[in-house]
C-alpha cells in the first residue's frame, strides 16, 4: 500500500471516530463536542507525527 493511500485511510478512520463520538455522546452539546473533536484531532496528529511520519 502506498504512503498516500495509508494517509487517506488514517484520515478516514479519524473522521469515523469523530463522527461516532459526536453521535454517541455529544449530539446536542455544541461547545463540548467542539472541544472533544479538537482533542481527538490533536491526539491523531500527535500519533501520526510520533509513529507514522518517517523522516
Amino acid at each position: 500500500m502506498g504512503k498516500s493511500a495509508a494517509i487517506v485511510l488514517y484520515v478516514m478512520f479519524m473522521a469515523v471516530v469523530v463522527v461516532g463520538v459526536d453521535v454517541l455522546f455529544f449530539r446536542d452539546r455544541f461547545w463540548e463536542r467542539l472541544m472533544v473533536n479538537v482533542g481527538i484531532v490533536l491526539v491523531f496528529g500527535a500519533f501520526y507525527l510520533r509513529f507514522l511520519k518517517h523522516p
